[in-house]
């Protein structure tokens, strides 16, 4: 039997006493509680700049800065990979090796779809088993992946590239994992005014990567300069060996930052919202807070003892019912198709920058054809990478940081998906007029790095912010999972779409026609922004769409009837 008693005739008039006097416990105990809860988040959401502040967003962003590496370092792999073990275009020119268009896909498009499945994947975990559980699992399988792919070699029944796809696939789910465990983290730990710099500064590291992958690159290219220029061309399949062992450097490299952060990954807390709405023990969570504020971290009593207290349950019914109500769905829906537009065009465009500047000769080297034009390609290939990255990337990021809790969220992408709409209209029916000068060509590539900026300073940033604000903790991360992985979705059709149409009336005949529609994505991301909310200022809890007045209860006493007398245990 559960549940509180009523008074009834057959109770004496003390058993009648206590168990109105229970009754009135109890209500008392969830005022206080719900009180208690509330107050405490109104610490999190008030607290001071701190050093605990800044090691969290540290050790995100190590994680952002290894996805990106991991993930951009590729663009520049692939043509390394195609002198290697690509099929020469003719048998008598040096350096017309280069991987067949399915080879360069897959390498390419194997960490989008790896990507998908962990932002789903970890996004639901996240919110199912706690943030701190998962945190650091996501990282490991980055590692391993990683490490693996610089060991990769031929075998008698797969080949390389084959090889390749299934590790950039496994390295792609952990880079999934990323997204929403990072967002969550950095989000449910920061003060409310500092909360959009707090997760943008996690982002940007992402600029920094991308950045360091070409310069790493570089680097190594210019090491093994002397060993490609002096290598005997007429030595088969082998000539090209330094290459080899420059791009399994420049991939394996790309698991340092990762073992640096994983230590401070699986000792971060817990986030206090979790442990109060979804493990429901405010005790606990309000010990954590004191913690965490104060000395930076903060240890559970396993002696303690734990009073769970009734809040709303994640289940699938609750989902459904909570997102099947359109001021609900309509957030969701509007982070999901603001996240996939714009990746249509941010991976579109980041994956296959070398081919567009090829496509326009903008550095293609004089050398082409010999020994040299081999090195002077990857080095141009590397130069062209650092210039994209230092000139719109970078910027774009930390113009975000500095705007975003001053102009709001909403503002930033709407400004972002106009400008880029204008910028692409005018890349792609203007493309044959900006391919016919070097100044013309100069003007291409000023217009390139300017997408890149606005999109940093724009959709890129918002639609990783937004979705780690504007739901309920106990969907926080699922949302934020959803959202991403319609972001990857976009990624890996304009991946395919790219590889696929770019060749059509001869070779990159149709990227003019790709840069078209991707403006045509940008001009209806500008719709999707409308449904969003503006997340400047608010508390998450604010944000949630449900009331938090008496958003939890006092645990339900059981009681049961021994000897005539109301017993509660």
């Amino acid at each position: 039997m559960s549940g509180n008693l009523p008074p009834t005739a057959a109770m004496s008039d003390y058993e009648k006493a206590s168990s109105a006097d229970s009754v009135k416990n109890n209500v008392g105990g969830a005022m206080s509680l719900d009180e208690h809860r509330r107050a405490a988040l109104a610490e999190v959401d008030n607290a001071k700049f701190s050093w605990f502040h800044v090691k969290v967003c540290a050790v995100a962003g190590v994680g952002f800065f290894t996805d990106a590496y991991d993930i951009f370092a590729i663009n520049i792999a692939s043509t390394m990979l195609g002198y290697v073990y690509g099929k020469a275009s003719s048998t008598t020119k040096i350096g017309t090796e280069a991987l067949n268009a399915d080879q360069s896909l897959g390498v390419k498009v194997a960490t989008p779809v790896g990507t998908l499945v962990g932002q789903l994947l970890f996004g639901w975990l996240a919110d199912r088993v706690g943030r701190k559980r998962m945190y650091g699992v996501e990282l490991m399988i980055i590692i391993i992946a990683t490490f693996a792919q610089a060991l990769s070699a031929n075998g008698h029944a797969i080949g390389i590239i084959g090889v390749l796809v299934v590790w950039r696939f496994l390295m792609g789910v952990g880079i999934g994992g990323d997204y929403p465990l990072s967002a969550v983290i950095s989000s449910e730990f920061a003060s409310t005014r500092i909360r959009g710099r707090m997760m943008t500064a996690v982002f940007a590291c992402q600029g920094w990567g991308n950045f360091a992958a070409a310069l790493v690159a570089f680097i190594i290219t210019a090491a093994y300069k002397d060993s490609i220029l002096n290598h005997d061309i007429t030595s088969g399949p082998d000539r090209w060996n330094s290459i080899d062992k420059a791009w399994r450097i420049l991939i394996g490299l790309g698991c340092v930052p990762g073992v640096i952060a994983l230590y401070f990954r699986l000792t971060i807390p817990e986030t206090p919202r979790f442990t109060m709405d979804i493990e429901r023990n405010i005790q606990q969570a309000s010990k954590d807070i004191e913690g965490v504020l104060t000395v930076g971290y903060s240890k559970a009593d396993p002696d303690a003892v734990v009073q769970k207290v009734e809040a709303p349950r994640a289940t699938w019914a609750d989902f459904r019912a909570h997102f099947s109500k359109w001021e609900n769905f309509k957030v969701l829906f509007g982070c999901a198709y603001s996240w996939f537009a714009l990746d249509i065009a941010f991976y579109g465009l980041g994956l296959n920058s070398s081919i567009i500047l090829q496509t326009i000769n903008f550095g293609t080297p004089t050398t082409a054809g010999t020994v040299r034009g081999v090195y002077d390609n990857l080095k141009n290939i590397c130069v062209g990478n650092l210039i994209l990255s230092a000139a719109g990337l970078i910027p774009g990021y930390w113009v975000a940081f500095l705007f975003i809790d001053s102009w709001g969220r909403k503002p930033i992408q709407l400004l972002g998906f106009v400008m880029l709409t204008i910028i692409f209209v005018i890349m792609g029916f203007g493309f044959d007029a900006l391919n016919k000068t070097t100044s013309a060509k100069n003007a291409f590539v000023f217009l390139y790095c300017l997408a890149n900026f606005f999109q940093n300073f724009g959709p890129n940033t918002t639609t990783f912010v937004i979705p780690g604000e504007a739901f309920p903790t106990r969907y926080r991360s699922t949302a934020h999972g959803i959202s991403a992985a319609s972001g990857k979705l976009g990624a890996i059709l304009a991946q395919v779409g790219f590889d696929r149409l770019k060749d059509i009336g001869g070779k990159g005949k149709f990227v003019k026609h790709i840069l078209e529609i991707f403006a045509l994505f940008m001009l209806t991301g500008i719709g999707s922004t409308l449904l969003l909310p503006e997340t400047k200022g608010k508390s998450l809890e604010e944000l949630s769409n449900e009331h938090q007045e008496g958003f939890v209860k006092a645990p339900v006493k059981k009681a049961e009837i021994r000897d005539g007398l109301v017993v509660q245990h």
